[in-house]
């Protein structure tokens, strides 16, 4: 089904600095902790934007914004032949372009490098993070470790709350991880997998991307309205993916987690101390756990046990962690 725009639409009188391109859409998209200015004439981010963050948008009036975003063709021969798109901030082009039919999955990962780059005060680190009883589960992103589809899993099949599946938000001086609801990437092999969830809402599928085949999945309405609620970090879990395997659920040690999880961060360094600090007093707080999953579905039985302990205190500096039970492996 068409995709209305109309709510996203603005004036055809605006033009961009960046050329004669007729504007489409030209809104401020409020995503807490973050309002983006989002200004484009390419229909494919204007259908993205009216089909995954419907209700947040509106149309830009002056206000501060924390990131000024435009996905515009290219110019010259690109803008006709093998057209392009191109990702600026603040009217700088971070990116090569791609081609215009990426030009919504490049406005979410150009979003993530804007969020990753330019959060003021806050600890940012590549993770998937959820909810439920305001008790938060991280899942730090490695490459494959396949965070989204968990992520997706749990938030469509057993009731978590999305906070993001990309990017992990702390607040260092409250102790508390930030919501930053927006659209699950998926790719490849995991897109038919989620498409298959009990009220998913998979958007267009992209081939032929850096990444593969990527689709978006729609966050749960019930994330998004509750945006402006924070939560505590209560476990962390590295999940690990790998084809066939049985599941097998570790204890990992607070030094384990702090050098996993630092690689992870995208500006620990430039928190300075403050960053350190935040980081440590997540770890404190949060009961630690390798997750080595060959399905889904093994993954899901996994974070059930692990949550089921509770939230408790994490493995001393250098300690051992505890064998697993019977429950922990398949």
């Amino acid at each position: 089904m068409p995709v209305s725009c109309s709510a996203w639409r603005c004036s055809r009188q605006d033009r961009f600095r960046h050329g004669e391109f007729a504007a489409l859409i030209d809104a401020v998209l409020h995503l807490p902790p973050f309002d983006i200015r989002v200004r484009s004439p390419l229909p494919g981010v204007a259908e993205h934007l009216a089909y995954h963050y419907p209700g947040a948008g509106r149309l830009g009036g002056g206000e501060f914004v924390d990131f000024d975003i435009e996905v515009v063709p290219a110019s010259g021969l690109r803008r006709w032949w093998r057209p392009q798109a191109r990702f600026l901030l603040d009217g700088i082009e971070p990116f090569f372009p791609l081609p215009v039919e990426q030009a919504a999955p490049m406005f979410e990962w150009g979003l993530n490098w804007c969020v990753a780059q330019r959060a003021l005060g806050y600890l940012v680190l590549h993770a998937a993070v959820v909810e439920r009883d305001g008790m938060a589960l991280v899942m730090p992103g490695f490459p494959g470790a396949g965070k989204s589809t968990l992520c997706a899993a749990l938030t469509h099949l057993e009731g978590w709350r999305l906070l993001s599946d990309e990017l992990a938000i702390l607040d260092p001086e409250r102790g508390v991880l930030l919501p930053h609801p927006r659209p699950i990437g998926v790719k490849n092999d995991s897109i038919d997998i989620v498409r298959a969830f009990a009220g998913s809402r998979v958007g267009p599928t992209y081939l032929d991307t850096r990444k593969g085949r990527v689709a978006h999945v729609a966050c749960p309405a019930a994330s998004m309205s509750r945006a402006g609620e924070p939560a505590l970090p209560a476990w962390v879990v590295f999940p690990h993916f790998v084809e066939s395997a049985a599941l097998a659920i570790e204890g990992v040690t607070r030094v384990e987690a702090f050098t996993w999880i630092s690689e992870q961060s995208f500006n620990k360094e430039r928190m300075g101390e403050l960053g350190f600090a935040g980081l440590c007093r997540l770890l404190d707080r949060s009961s630690c756990h390798e997750l080595t999953y060959g399905s889904t579905r093994d993954a899901v039985a996994g974070i059930r046990s692990i949550c089921a302990r509770g939230a408790a205190q994490p493995l001393p500096h250098g300690g051992s962690p505890a064998a697993p039970g019977p429950a922990d492996r398949a």
